[in-house]
């Protein structure tokens, strides 16, 4: 349909200019809107000698003006390099030296040698006029952003992203989820990370309005945007669904009717917290998204539709494709009995890692990016997960994912967060160790608690080891750092 977002954008603006595109804390802007800043801004960065293929590194301000810079940077085919919003100095020089950045545009007062303009400076100053623009010739191959992630651990990576990804992404997304023309979706995820960022393009492929706010926990103001503007959608994570949920004291199901759909992504979605998802919003679809920064929604399930099928991403979106492999990267004819690792094909896969030609190589060949997730597709074209292979627990034969004892183990009413690990053991080749963050860990009863697991766990799955902690390490986006844990 588009080459890339910057050319659906450009479509909106000259189609419906008046349409919502971007709603902030700060006001409303329609397409027509969004379209003369991506201009302004993109003849600034060109007025100060920035060429097609220079790096361009943006800190995430969680509103319109981030976006705009992001857009801008297609538009003259500049590459569009994310920061976390506050990152600390270390990680904005890190990717700023990685990248060869030219500018830096940020809120922070980062120390850095790179030329360096704060954004509100640069919207303020940036000429109303629109100057010429030397609009270059957009390619669907043209390198787009460089996404950092943040890592469960180990040093993070850059993923290059082209515009055909881009598009490909937004495609699964706006297909996948049957978003409608009038779709109003709140995103509350940062959108220096991929999940955030690609519910933007996807609403922007479609024509339709994104309102934008910085997370959940001031739940006054998500509900005045969600009545203001008449909110038909939710982007959420794992974390931010159950915060949402408990701060909202039920008032979240006051929305239902309202409430065309939720998206979630980022982390695997536990089957209690599933339930309660359908319980407050029965008549919305509720999808669960598989994917990754390097390869970007592959995978949906409506899990309000499609109920009690724990493990079950779903089957492949629009751009994607599914395969099973072995160890050796043969491909298998897989089952529940005959499990292998999950890989990805599709127009959605990353480009490579930057500046990393032997990790992109150890994930990439053929088409395919392989996954170290353990998993099956069954005889319907349906694609299950038990967990990334080196988390899965492998206890005498049996693979066990520690989501299944996860579950059992928060519904216990004095524990407030948990974490299971596979460790090693001489007689069943590993057993589970759980970590557990309990409410009151003075009075911390664990013979009691151990009772609780083995009357709602299967023997087999009961921890063997159980360890009382101030926290469990997760990343930004909520997924546990098991291997952290696995190092204690």
């Amino acid at each position: 349909m588009f080459q890339s977002i910057v050319d659906a954008v450009e479509h909106y603006a000259h189609s419906v200019p008046d349409k919502p595109c971007v709603i902030d804390e700060k006001g409303e802007y329609s397409y027509g809107d969004i379209w003369k800043q991506v201009k302004r801004i993109a003849s600034y960065y060109q007025s100060k000698e920035l060429k097609k293929g220079n790096c361009i590194a943006v800190e995430c301000t969680q509103d319109s003006r981030f976006l705009i810079c992001d857009l801008a940077c297609q538009l003259t085919g500049m590459i569009f390099v994310p920061i976390e919003h506050r990152a600390v100095q270390e990680r904005c020089s890190e990717i700023l030296h990685s990248v060869d950045a030219r500018l830096l545009i940020c809120e922070t007062d980062y120390e850095t040698t790179v030329r360096k303009r704060k954004i509100g400076d640069l919207f303020e100053s940036a000429p109303q006029e629109i100057a010429s623009c030397d609009v270059q010739e957009r390619s669907p191959n043209d390198v787009a952003e460089i996404l950092y992630t943040t890592g469960t651990t180990g040093k993070p990576k850059g993923i290059v992203i082209t515009n055909r990804n881009n598009v490909s992404v937004a495609e699964n997304i706006m297909f996948g989820t049957e978003m409608k023309k009038e779709n109003v979706e709140l995103i509350p995820l940062p959108l220096s990370h991929s999940h955030g960022l690609r519910t933007c393009y996807a609403n922007f492929i479609n024509g339709s309005t994104v309102v934008l706010v910085e997370g959940v926990m001031r739940i006054k103001d998500v509900f005045d945007l969600m009545e203001r503007y008449k909110v038909t959608a939710l982007d959420l994570s794992p974390s931010a669904a159950k915060v949402l949920l408990k701060l909202s004291k039920g008032k979240l199901k006051d929305y239902r009717e309202q409430i065309d759909f939720v998206e979630i992504g980022t982390a695997m979605l536990g089957e209690e917290l599933k339930n309660e998802l359908c319980d407050t919003l029965e008549k919305s679809r509720l999808y669960n998204f598989y994917g990754s920064t390097e390869a970007g929604r592959a995978c949906i399930l409506d899990f309000n539709k499609e109920r009690g099928m724990a493990g079950c991403i779903g089957r492949p979106t629009r751009h994607a494709k599914f395969v099973v492999t072995d160890q050796d990267r043969n491909m298998i004819s897989s089952s529940k009995e005959n499990m292998g690792l999950l890989a990805i094909a599709g127009d959605m896969t990353m480009k490579e890692y930057w500046k990393d030609e032997k990790t992109t190589e150890q994930v990439m060949s053929d088409g395919l990016l392989y996954t170290n997730d353990l998993g099956y597709i069954d005889v319907d074209g349906k694609v299950y997960v038990l967990g990334r292979v080196d988390d899965v627990i492998n206890y005498k034969g049996i693979k066990i994912a520690p989501e299944e004892i996860e579950v059992c183990a928060l519904r216990h009413k004095d524990i407030l967060d948990c974490a299971c690990v596979p460790v090693p053991d001489k007689m069943c080749g590993q057993v589970p160790k759980l970590f557990v963050v309990a409410r009151d860990r003075e009075n911390f009863d664990t013979k009691k608690y151990v009772e609780f697991l083995t009357a709602v766990l299967d023997s087999n799955r009961v921890p063997k080891k159980i360890e009382v902690v101030d926290a469990i390490p997760r990343t930004m986006n909520g997924k546990i750092q098991r291997k952290k844990l696995m190092e204690k």
